[in-house]
């Protein structure tokens, strides 16, 4: 619920604990054993930021979340729970929506390109060794240098079979490039294929800016991924929420502290995120929250328990919701008296008993003060959300996946020409082939004229794409005449110009995470 431009979220009448939106982008945490309030949370603070016009993105794992789409129902366990805070004039709402998934089955099409993920975060995907991800980004920098575009699994497979077969000639330039680091590589590719990857990296990439829409109404659109089954795949859930992480990182401008958040990010499973993550990734990551604060951009990690954060993200989280957890092992217990430790302390209350003795929907809550200290740690209960609770049915998924402008925008799919089309463009001519037999053959009654000016067209294209084959494979013979012909000094100097004309143009075109800019 919304009161004098803050988000009510718990308390009761007497004591409410309002999170605001101007500290929203210090980010926050919602902690929780399994069955505690933690969508009721998560849909309550949504809520809120919509109201007041700020989009948000949610990864909806349990499929409850795109309810938000409908208004709520009265029922005992709410009216009791409205009972408890007073409230007399609470209004059931509903709130807009737009479904995305990676699967293309219950959302709009959500894509990214190989080269826009960049070798960082694609490296973290596919479980690579140090050394194997050395390889992948000498693979990057070759196609960056002779100009190959990598947008989708085909093309960086053509890539890595290029750079394989090149390899000796590439290594006196680039590094050592292994030969078994590229055939694990390509061996790995075809697993994330399998898992849905050849539909997650293709074009158009989706525009971020998509996101920050508000309705007819001024409420801010609630962007959720589909994700009941991108779970089962943790690898590619977790990097792809990187990825649009970084995407939001490097696309918006800087702008300071704002009176709202341009858009609120929820983390949901967050653990999947840092688990077995390498620190050099981890650093990058804490750079990242640190700073895109500055681009109105906060941040909510949702999981079970704060030790599923690192410590060093976990500091940056200063507006923190707590459910109970449950305290049956060592390592339990020793959880539950870090999430303690977590808050600024209220006498009044044991912090380590009451965390595993919280009902359910009842929270320990501190936020930020309008000075930006934290409030003492309140336990309270979460209000009710006002939107449905429960999941939609497949008709109403069906609505909110065809909902234009962005309908016609991401429904199909496009294939530019790229480092498959260019590295082997007599694959493409059999293609050009089949569908002149199949043009051809398949309209018997055109004219002779139509059949001629169609069989010009497919000539001029097979013509182009060999004029492309001639002139990337003489430019090929150039580059190696050069490279045999200059002394031993001029190699070192070329070799030092280039290597640090790399390395400023790497720096001006990807981000902290390697995204592209």
């Amino acid at each position: 619920m919304i009161e004098e431009n803050k988000i009510w979220l718990a308390g009761d009448s007497d004591n409410k604990c309002f999170l605001l939106p101007a500290l929203s982008n210090r980010h926050g945490l919602i902690t929780g054993a399994t069955g505690t309030g933690k969508t009721t949370t998560l849909k309550v603070m949504i809520e809120g930021f919509s109201a007041l016009g700020i989009p948000t993105f949610v990864a909806d794992v349990k499929g409850d979340v795109s309810s938000l789409c409908l208004k709520g129902e009265m029922n005992e366990d709410i009216e009791a729970r409205l009972n408890k805070f007073g409230i007399n004039d609470f209004k059931f709402d509903n709130f807009p929506v737009q479904l995305w998934d990676i699967y293309e089955e219950k959302g709009l099409p959500v894509r990214t390109t190989i080269s826009s993920m960049g070798p960082v975060m694609l490296s973290r995907m596919l479980n690579l060794s140090e050394s194997q991800q050395a390889v992948l980004n000498i693979v990057f920098h070759i196609a960056d240098d002779e100009g190959l575009k990598l947008y989708d699994l085909k093309d960086l497979t053509a890539m890595l079979q290029y750079v394989y077969e090149k390899r000796s000639e590439y290594s006196g330039q680039y590094g050592n490039i292994a030969a078994n680091s590229i055939t694990t590589i390509q061996r790995t590719l075809l697993q994330v294929k399998d898992q849905g990857g050849d539909l997650f990296f293709a074009e158009p990439q989706l525009d971020i800016n998509d996101w920050l829409r508000t309705d007819e109404n001024g409420k801010g659109y609630v962007n959720i991924l589909q994700s009941s089954v991108l779970i089962q795949s943790p690898e590619i859930y977790s990097m792809f929420l990187l990825w649009m992480l970084g995407e939001l990182f490097n696309k918006l401008p800087e702008v300071g502290d704002l009176d709202k958040p341009k858009i609120v990010f929820f983390f949901d499973e967050a653990h999947l995120l840092f688990r077995d993550m390498p620190s050099s990734l981890l650093n990058k990551i804490e750079q990242v929250v640190k700073l895109i604060r500055s681009k109105g951009v906060g941040i909510f990690f949702c999981t079970q328990s704060p030790s599923d954060i690192p410590d060093v993200v976990l500091a940056q989280l200063s507006n923190r919701v707590e459910h109970a957890l449950r305290a049956y092992t060592p390592n339990d217990q020793k959880d539950v008296k870090a999430a303690a430790q977590g808050f600024r302390q209220n006498p009044d209350l044991d912090l380590t008993e009451v965390i595993t003795q919280l009902k359910t929907g009842e929270a320990l809550v501190s936020f930020l003060e309008e000075d930006g200290s934290p409030m003492i740690v309140q336990k309270a209960f979460v209000l009710p959300p006002q939107s449905h609770f429960g999941a939609i049915n497949e008709e109403k998924i069906k609505e909110l996946s065809v909902q234009e402008p962005l309908y016609t925008k991401y429904k199909e799919r496009t294939d530019s020409i790229s480092a498959f089309e260019l590295l082997n463009p007599e694959e493409e001519e059999e293609v050009e082939e089949e569908e002149e037999v199949i043009v051809v053959g398949e309209d018997d009654e055109k004219s002779s004229m139509e059949k001629e000016l169609e069989a010009i067209k497919l000539e001029k294209e097979r013509i182009r794409l060999e004029k492309e084959k001639l002139e990337l494979e003489k430019a090929k013979k150039e580059k190696k005449k050069k490279r045999r012909g200059r002394s031993t000094a001029e190699k070192m100097f070329d070799t030092a110009v280039t290597t640090a004309t790399r390395t400023l143009t790497n720096k001006l075109i990807r981000g902290i995470l390697g995204n592209l800019k």
